[in-house]
């Protein structure tokens, strides 16, 4: 069978067009239109983000809301979530893995005087929720590159029942104590310089990387005050680089090993990151104003969704990076595009039919 379109084509039907029109309508984005539609936006900037080329967009990206692409991320992380098969997970308890992370993007303050960070230096911060089923990204927050870390977690709203993984930047025990009241469960660092006692020592698992698995106590005076109840302190051994790494919960049952996996699993929050910064375009931004980065920013989140559809669909199992340099590479090409999923390297392209023969 012959194709008339090409894969860019295909994927853009993954979100309806009325669909989307309907988005549009409901953020009032073409208030002030003027001839160039928000869906010739989102196609032109999808494209920057998939294919090498790039594209002058500052004014409508300065001029309709960012909003619009926020509310088409968060549609299509829910139906990636309905439409995604099954895979296997990494875990047996049913309770849902997040981790919470931030990265800083870097700006010509020259360029971007709004965002101001460092003397010579300018710089925005992506706050991300992810979702460890799938690793979909669950929520974002865009704020200024001073805001910290635990002042933007206060926002997102966790369920109860789940479980948080995040780093030493997130050691805050007003918040642990209030994920702790709300029925969620953490999974951190431990802080070197924290005061505390050990109440009683649990036994270690046989096999795996366990040094040890205490019920602890925090003594310092504000510590204790912020947070009063038992925690947890588990020891594991870090075999690549020799390192013992002192790890901090509130979740008691589970095995010491399981602890230890789940902040492992953190890790893919920073290849999240590495994926978005390093294959797709939020280095170089085509307008400067704040609303412009904040599309280009949600765009590339929209992105990423879309890649992350594409990887569940696929039989190859390729790894995202190899994904999207593939699809930069076959952007254009006529064929299938969930045979080409299944097998990139074996389904061959199509031409398209000729529409103008000339003899000579």
């Amino acid at each position: 069978m012959r194709f008339a379109t090409g894969l860019f084509s295909q994927i853009l039907q993954v979100i309806p067009r009325a669909f989307f029109l309907r988005l549009v309508h409901e953020c009032g984005a073409e208030r002030h239109a003027k001839g160039f539609s928000s869906w010739d936006q989102y196609v032109a900037m999808l494209f920057c983000q998939l294919a090498p080329a790039k594209s002058t967009l500052s004014y409508t990206d300065a001029h309709r809301p960012w909003q619009l692409y926020q509310n088409a991320s968060l549609h299509l992380r829910d139906f990636c979530r309905s439409e995604s098969p099954g895979k296997k997970k990494r875990f047996r308890f049913k309770n849902k893995l997040l981790s919470l992370d931030s990265t800083t993007i870097d700006l010509c303050l020259s360029l971007f005087p709004w965002a101001d960070f460092r003397q010579t230096k300018g710089a925005v911060k992506l706050h991300l929720l992810l979702d460890h089923d799938g690793y979909l990204p669950d929520f974002a927050v865009i704020t200024d590159g001073k805001t910290s870390d635990v002042k933007t977690a206060y926002h997102f709203a966790l369920p109860a029942g789940s479980i948080v993984a995040v780093d030493r930047a997130f050691c805050d025990f007003e918040l642990f104590w209030q994920w702790n009241d709300s029925g969620v469960f953490f999974v951190t660092r431990l802080k070197d310089n924290a005061a505390c006692e050990v109440v009683h020592n649990r036994p270690l698992p046989q096999r795996g990387n366990v040094l040890a698995d205490q019920i602890i106590r925090f003594t310092g005076p504000q510590t204790r005050l912020k947070y009063p109840k038992l925690l947890r302190r588990v020891v594991v051994l870090d075999e690549e680089h020799q390192r013992e790494i002192e790890l901090l919960t509130n979740h008691l049952s589970f095995g010491a090993n399981t602890i230890g996996r789940i902040y492992r699993d953190r890790w893919e929050i920073e290849l999240f990151f590495k994926v978005l910064k390093q294959h797709l375009k939020i280095k170089t931004f085509v307008g400067t104003s704040p609303n412009a980065l904040k599309t280009q920013i949600w765009t590339a989140l929209i992105a990423v969704l879309l890649l992350k559809y594409l990887q569940f669909r696929s039989q190859y199992n390729l790894p995202l990076c190899r994904l999207v340099a593939l699809l930069r590479l076959n952007l254009f090409s006529y064929r299938n595009l969930w045979d080409w999923l299944d097998d990139p390297f074996e389904t061959p392209p199509q031409l398209p039919d000729a529409q103008l023969s000339l003899a000579f």
